[in-house]
């Protein structure tokens, strides 16, 4: 080594050392300083709709009204048990009141409910009624007033008689109340089953549903509100519903799982490097080169995305399996050199091999960039970029820190490495010809047993009481399904309103049918301008005008034309058509804000959300909105179960053509022995998806996009063993079998995990992983060299 390539190593590690100690205070900086937290929202994982930003936000509008809603049911048998732990409940909830935002339910917020729609009564009608409006007599609709004047039983009274005698205004609040069945009693909001009744409490969560901060003040206060009504009310019922009971249990699980992969993985290391060397030092080395690794991703995905999603950590858990393959590899062949061999030396001879597994990780990594899953993208960055850095460790540090000499070999590397010149060897011969037709029926029939399922419903796995619960309360309260609507769009409010209506009226045999129980729709509220005019029209032909129901009513209760004319009067002050606008400055549009876009892109939108829906029914309200100008059906479900169908289509091409690519990438070097580098990760591959067929595992994206990153974890394993491929030096296998030990922990860990995107990751990379480490040494070509030669290469 000369003096100039001495100077430059040790500028190299000093320049290296700023770097870390930027790293450093960086990491210092976000954890410390500006406290930063993991994303939880499984959602932000999923691809946005670039194409249709309307389609997005009404997706967003919904999930959002969603997400911070909480809705608690306390049930018994008996009326008196449920209020009792209820309040108990309330109690509790009511110490957090920073967590939580309620409406109080009495006679003043319901009068307020009632205000806006009484001031336009006149317009606010039934189907049913209009259809009774234009049939029936005026007769009928005096005999309609008296039976509301005289009957106890004749309908809701709102305010006092003359206000609505006919009824048709308590008719219309009597079809709003319809859309659920909640009703309120004693002072509480009540729903009942065959065998229990129950207390309603609907809460607003003050902080964001994904927040770990929120999460972690309002599942305790959530768990001592139940013990509480429990305490109150033996054998109560609680059915709880809400985005952060699911996103508290997700960051739960990611945390766990983060803990036992990355935990599993660094034991893992430690002790096989131990056994290995049975040194600190190579251990503290290893440790060292992933510990940069991580710093730099966290550092470089933060200052990329601004964010990063606790998913990424327990994928980047895995990196650790990956990232100690480079000091693997170097102190396997630093222990397998002469001791009298400079450090620097070694590692300028060491280099192009090292470039190259880099590079081909790295473009297995990018691979799953292409994906249009943010989730993924984040995850693919932070992991490149974990390799980069810790690759950089190994390049710039460990020469200056490890000597010849300085390592010793223990006794699983003698036991380890005489394996090697057992290790069947791919020849020209018979047996490599019947081993290939076995191999070849065995992927074949596995392969055509292998199906496909991308319905993202698979990858969700919540805990199974959250799943009981949800539909226990969908059930019970008849809600709308937030990722099943449809999206109506028009130039301006009235056409969207009357789009709404129209497809109202296409739904009707739908819900005759008991395909779906209602829809909610900002029309049910404030009917378009045409409609609201024509209402007028109706009841200004059939009951006010002279001579009308009205008068044949004053006629029967032995008033006058003055009685008539003064309650002809006061009706006609509330026929002012209802405006969108209006509703939505009153409170009681709350519930229902969520359905209106709004002006967005130059246009107006809304949403018809479905009540009751029934999974079966999903083609038939797609053909509903067929050939309707404006109307769009929008499923969520099916459209992200089409993106995954789609990308693995895709990525399986890509993963193709990165063969080729690592393949045109390895051939200036390797040449005609470039195959050999390939071969064991192809047949691994191929091996792995007729395993999964044997399984009955259907195929989807992630199993797809394991096989590109085992492309990039094994080609290492080919290039180390084409590297040194004397089966005299135990050196390649050396490093090949502790690299490939560690990938299968960490990687095969995921297979663990209850998440099952990455199950189906990890078990793909658990198979793939052991055959290409029990092939690679079969593909090594002969090396026909001395043993004095072979090993003067190192």
């Amino acid at each position: 080594m000369t003096k100039r390539g001495r100077n430059a190593g040790r500028l190299l590690a000093i320049a290296w050392a700023l770097v870390v100690a930027l790293l450093l205070a960086h990491n210092a900086y976000l954890w410390l300083g500006k406290r930063i937290a993991p994303e939880t929202d499984i959602l932000a994982l999923l691809p946005v709709q670039e194409r249709d930003p309307v389609l997005q936000a009404s997706f967003t509008h919904m999930v959002d009204a969603a997400q911070q809603r909480l809705v608690v049911l306390v049930g018994a048998a008996e009326w008196s048990d449920a209020k009792r732990a209820a309040d108990a409940y309330g109690a509790v909830l009511a110490r957090h009141a920073g967590l939580f935002q309620s409406t109080p339910l009495d006679e003043q917020a319901q009068n307020d409910w009632l205000a806006l729609f009484q001031q336009h009564r006149l317009t606010l009608l039934t189907a049913p009624q209009e259809t009774q409006l234009r049939q029936e007599t005026p007769q009928f609709w005096r005999d309609s007033a008296l039976s509301q004047l005289y009957s106890p039983f004749g309908g809701p009274k709102l305010g006092a008689w003359q206000d609505d005698p006919f009824g048709l205004f308590g008719g219309w609040v009597q079809e709003r109340a319809q859309e659920t069945p909640v009703r309120p009693r004693d002072g509480h909001l009540f729903v009942a089953d065959g065998e229990r009744q129950y207390v309603l409490l609907p809460m607003t969560l003050s902080l964001p549903a994904f927040s770990l901060g929120a999460q972690e003040s309002v599942m305790p206060a959530l768990a001592q509100a139940e013990a509480a009504a429990r305490q109150a009310v033996p054998g109560v019922e609680i059915i709880s519903a809400g985005v952060i009971l699911h996103a508290a249990a997700a960051s739960s699980q990611a945390a766990g799982e983060m803990s036992t992969i990355g935990l599993g993985s660094l034991a893992g290391i430690i002790l096989l490097t131990w056994f290995t060397f049975r040194s600190f030092k190579p251990i503290s080395l290893i440790l060292l080169s992933i510990g940069i690794g991580c710093l730099g991703s966290l550092s470089v995905c933060w200052l990329l995305f601004g964010k990063i999603h606790l998913m990424t950590f327990v994928f980047g858990a895995s990196l650790i399996g990956v990232a100690q393959d480079y000091g693997i590899y170097f102190l396997c062949n630093r222990l397998g050199a002469d001791p009298a061999l400079d450090s620097r030396t070694l590692l300028r001879r060491l280099l192009p091999g090292l470039c190259l597994t880099l590079l081909a990780a790295v473009i297995g990594y990018m691979g799953l960039a292409l994906t249009p899953f943010p989730g993924l993208r984040h995850m693919a960055v932070f992991s490149a970029l974990g390799l980069v850095f810790a690759w950089l460790t190994v390049v710039c540090w460990f020469p200056a820190l490890i000597g010849g000499g300085t390592l010793k070999s223990g006794a699983l590397v003698k036991q380890y490495g005489a394996a090697r010149a057992r290790w069947p060897q791919l020849r020209a011969n018979r047996a490599t010809l019947f081993g290939g037709v076995l191999f070849a029926l065995f992927a074949l029939f596995g392969i055509s047993r292998l199906g496909v399922n991308d319905d993202i419903r698979l990858l969700q796995t919540p805990p199974a009481h959250l799943i009981r619960d949800q539909i226990k309360l969908s059930k019970l309260l008849d809600g709308p399904t937030p990722v099943q609507f449809y999206l109506v769009r028009g130039d301006s409010a009235e056409a969207v309103l009357r789009r709404e209506e129209t497809l109202k009226q296409r739904l009707l045999p739908l819900i005759a049918q008991k395909h779906i129980s209602g829809v909610q729709a900002m029309s049910n509220w404030v009917p378009s301008l045409r409609t609201q005019a024509a209402r007028r029209a109706l009841l200004d032909t059939a009951i006010l005008q002279p001579g009308a129901a009205l008068d044949l009513l004053a006629q029967s209760v032995d008033e006058g034309p003055e009685w008539a004319g003064k309650v002809r009067a006061q009706l006609a002050q509330a026929g002012a058509p209802l405006s969108i606008d209006a509703f939505l400055k009153v409170p009681a549009s709350e519930p229902w804000r969520h359905l209106w876009l709004g002006k967005v892109e130059g246009g107006y939108a809304s949403i018809v959300a479905l009540r009751g829906m029934r999974y079966a029914a999903i083609p038939l309200l797609a053909q509903a909105g067929e050939g309707m100008p404006g109307v769009q059906w929008v499923d969520k479900v099916s459209e992200i179960s089409s993106v995954l169908g789609r990308y693995r289509v895709y990525m399986g091409a890509v993963v193709l053509g990165a063969y080729l690519v690592v393949f045109g990438l390895l051939l200036p070097r390797y040449r005609r022995r470039t195959w050999r580098v390939l071969a064991p990760t192809a047949l691994a591959s191929v091996a792995a998806l007729a395993l999964l067929g044997y399984l009955n595992l259907p195929l989807q994206l992630f199993h797809v996009l394991a096989l590109m990153l085992l492309l990039g974890v094994g080609v290492d394993y080919g290039i180390f063993m084409q590297e040194h491929p004397d089966r005299r030096n135990d050196t390649p296998w050396l490093a090949v079998g502790l690299s490939a030990a560690n990938t299968i922990l960490s990687f095969g860990l995921l297979a663990l995990s209850k998440t099952a995107a990455l199950q189906a990751f990890g078990l793909t990379m658990l198979i793939g992983t052991a055959l290409v480490w029990l092939l690679s040494p079969c593909f090594a070509e002969a090396d026909h060299r001395s043993a004095a030669d072979a090993a003067g290469e190192i």
